[in-house]
């Protein structure tokens, strides 16, 4: 039973999207609901394996090769031992390179467009473009812990053109990794800085996201897959375990077997998870 993708939390949709950070949607299957999730596959079927809140999981790390393609519902697997895909099944999504000059046969993104900044505890702060009707949903899916929409633009091409502008200036970046998300879990934002960035905008809408979660340290990432879900922030599944609390980016467990027996392995403990 290999991981082929995986759903976040409290969206109801496939992690991915048509944004300039965006993911690739790892399972590209229908999505089985809002709690968050993996996809997991055998023998060419691709099944949901729920990961809501308070849900135990109790799976171990098997052998991680390519994690191979879901088509129809059904998976095609790869024996290739890149993960968590291949050269063959690895695929950027043309539109996250985009700066308002279309890199398609022919531009298709014809629709509103929302601009918005992002605040990622305690003091990283992204400009970003979605389609307009998809915005929270956005937001929630890359873990944001503040936002505000700026701007909405009639398609993708000029929004594009000047989130590339804007984020090339001091003070906004297009893209946030995972490691710098996690370095914000358990802090507050940086309130007076992300002030003083959005006063310099007109504001259409605020957004103070929530995803109860309740941490008072940071937690420890570990990639693992076994624990009492806590919950989901973006595509961080945060997990309790024998007493400590862990971050597991879930594209790091895509293309991992999972197995019925749970390694007995030390673990890094949370207490005093924010030294060094």
């Amino acid at each position: 039973m290999q991981v082929v993708g995986y759903e976040t939390g409290g969206v109801g949709e496939s992690d991915g999207g048509s944004d300039s950070d965006a993911s690739r949607a790892d399972a590209g299957a229908t999505a089985a609901g809002s709690g968050g999730g993996l996809y997991v596959a055998a023998d060419g079927e691709v099944e949901f394996v729920e990961a809501a809140p308070g849900t135990d999981l109790s799976f171990g790390l098997g052998d991680r090769r390519c994690a191979g393609t879901v088509h129809d519902g059904g998976h095609v697997p790869c024996d290739a031992d890149d993960a968590p895909y291949c050269d063959a099944h690895s695929g950027v999504w043309v539109c996250a390179r985009c700066t308002g000059t279309c890199l398609k046969d022919e531009m298709d993104c014809h629709e509103a467009h929302a601009m918005y900044l992002a605040a990622f505890a305690p003091d990283t702060f992204k400009v970003g473009v979605t389609r307009l009707w998809r915005l929270e949903t956005r937001l929630r899916e890359q873990g944001a812990d503040r936002a505000t929409h700026v701007r909405t633009f009639p398609d993708g091409r000029v929004a594009r053109e000047v989130e590339a502008e804007l984020a090339s200036g001091p003070d906004l970046v297009d893209r946030v990794r995972v490691p710098t998300k996690l370095d914000g879990f358990g802090r507050d934002v940086d309130g007076a800085a992300w002030e003083a960035l959005v006063d310099r905008f007109d504001p259409i809408d605020r957004f103070d996201l929530e995803y109860g979660l309740d941490l008072a340290e940071r937690p420890v990432a570990e990639t693992m897959a076994a624990g009492t879900v806590r919950g989901w922030k973006g595509r961080v599944l945060v997990l309790d375990r024998n007493g400590s609390t862990y971050a597991v980016d879930a594209r790091s467990l895509v293309g991992y077997e999972l197995t019925e027996e749970v390694p007995d392995r030390d673990l890094q403990s949370s207490l005093g998870a924010f030294g060094g």
